[in-house]
């Protein structure tokens, strides 16, 4: 039987489309915000900080922010729209930079830690950019609008770690305010987005949101992304102060990151199409034994060429299991469920990113990077079995229900 397409859903992918450019230049502008972070926080962390141990602490101020903007994050989409909240976003972007400066001019610890947990914030808008992508889109296109909107990171995966570099002789107090100027220009990008305000329906419709996260294919969901962003995050961080400590250099460990985040975005451009042909669960699966492959090789030597491999295999590994699981999330929610949901799901991931990125200083301060690639292996065999579980019951429960002549069930 041929799948009919509407001419209405025709035209609202048309819209999604140009709405993934627009969303797409946003990510790029924001991954480089968060570029500059992750390639320079922790060596700036160790600058600043009283103690060595405490040298992660402003990425993990970060990474909370991720975590205290998303709830945040869904109420104002789901009461105000969209683009209310990326306006916002942008506004807390903007004071990073500002904020970020200060705190290096006046050598302050504290005050560098509350201009990350800023920048979390903005993280944590621009977390929403996936999901915001797929909003109207036709079933078969969500896949792909989420890996496009995602493959806007190459481009930060360049511009970012280059910011740093430009900017490290030419203005040196100010590296931050210089920066995160690109807010501004995200937030012109933004303006043009057309994500229509909910209608009032949407506001309270919907099923309660505990029943639909005690939904085996949430869980999995949820599960295989707690696991996949946590863990890219946990060597991530780590992985720039591990090298110092091995005796590399900063331009060994800016060359690492930038071609980390291109790892990361680089395979969306063909991601959203191996979801379409495979399914979701198999891509997930692929990412997450990447990311146990990325822990291998970290594990076999500490070279510079022994990191750089590490974080490209890490970012690939990510990119795949953390889309994955996002186009998952996409098939659990109606359309009136989806910003609290998708925040959910967020809150979750990040809450766990921010308990993990806590613990990364000390645990590679106490016990070594090999530790760090240690802890990947658990969570990761966890991950495999559950999603392997979900997808077997689905299977069954699906041939049970077409021998008995019953429809599939609806989200």
């Amino acid at each position: 039987m041929l799948d009919v397409i509407s001419t209405a859903e025709i035209a609202d992918d048309a819209r999604v489309r140009a709405n993934v450019v627009r969303l797409a230049a946003a990510q790029a502008l924001t991954g480089a915000n968060s570029a500059v972070i992750f390639a320079t926080g922790s060596i700036v962390g160790a600058t600043l900080a009283p103690d060595m141990s405490l040298a992660t602490v402003p990425l993990s101020m970060y990474v909370l922010g991720l975590a205290a903007g998303t709830l945040p994050t869904g109420a104002i989409s789901r009461r105000f729209g969209r683009r209310a909240a990326f306006v916002i976003g942008t506004g807390l972007g903007t004071l990073t930079g500002l904020t970020g400066s200060f705190a290096i001019l006046h050598a302050s610890f504290a005050l560098f830690c509350v201009a990350t947990f800023l920048g979390g914030l903005y993280g944590a808008v621009a977390q929403s950019y996936r999901f915001a992508a797929a909003d109207g889109a036709s079933a078969a296109y969500r896949p792909k609008a989420v890996s496009w909107v995602m493959a806007g990171g190459v481009f930060a995966g360049v511009l970012g770690p280059q910011l740093v570099q430009w900017t490290m002789d030419l203005w040196p107090p100010y590296l931050f305010a210089f920066s995160f100027l690109v807010a501004l220009a995200a937030m012109g990008i933004l303006a043009g987005v057309d994500m229509p305000r909910p209608a009032p329906a949407d506001l309270h419709g919907g099923r309660p949101l505990l029943s639909i996260v005690v939904q085996p294919r949430f869980i999995a969901a949820a599960l295989c992304g707690v696991i996949s962003y946590p863990m890219m995050n946990l060597v991530m961080t780590s992985a720039p102060l591990a090298m110092k400590m091995c005796g590399l250099s900063v331009s060994d460990s800016n060359f690492g990151i930038q071609w980390h985040i291109v790892a990361m975005y680089g395979p969306s451009f063909f991601t959203g199409a191996l979801i379409a042909r495979f399914g979701a669960p198999k891509i997930v699966a692929a990412g997450l034994l990447l990311e146990a492959g990325s822990a291998g090789i970290g594990l076999s030597g500490i070279s510079a060429m022994h990191f750089w491999a590490t974080l490209i295999v890490l970012g690939v590994g990510w990119n795949f299991s953390f889309i994955g699981a996002s186009a998952l999330v996409l098939e659990t929610h109606r359309p009136q469920e989806r910003n609290k949901v998708q925040a959910f799901n967020d809150f979750l991931v990040f809450g766990m990113m921010a308990i993990g990125s806590f613990s990364s200083g000390q645990l590679l301060a106490n016990y070594g990077w090999s530790a760090v690639n240690m802890v990947v292996f658990p969570p990761v065999v966890l991950g495999l079995a559950v999603l392997s579980l979900v997808s077997w019951a689905r299977r069954r429960k699906a041939r049970l229900d077409a021998a008995m002549g019953e429809l599939p069930d609806a989200i």
